[in-house]
């Protein structure tokens, strides 16, 4: 295999393992920030809409609207 390969394999691997932990409700904290790190570095990220588990996350968090601006 050529270190690309080998790479792509990884990857792989690690994603499903990842999401097998995740289903099966046996991830811990690291497990998640480690998917959440795997997601954002590869640059996927959410935009909540109407009815997804992203926008009632998002709605759940307790921040105050007043202080947003950052």
């Amino acid at each position: 295999m050529t270190d690309p390969e080998l790479m792509a394999k990884l990857h792989q691997l690690l994603t499903q393992n990842l999401i097998d932990k995740i289903e099966s409700g046996e991830a811990t904290a690291a497990d998640l920030g480690v998917a959440r790190q795997l997601l954002k570095d590869n640059g996927v990220n959410a935009t909540p809409s109407q009815g997804t588990p992203i926008l009632r996350l998002s709605q759940a968090l307790p921040f105050d609207e007043a202080q947003e601006a950052v």
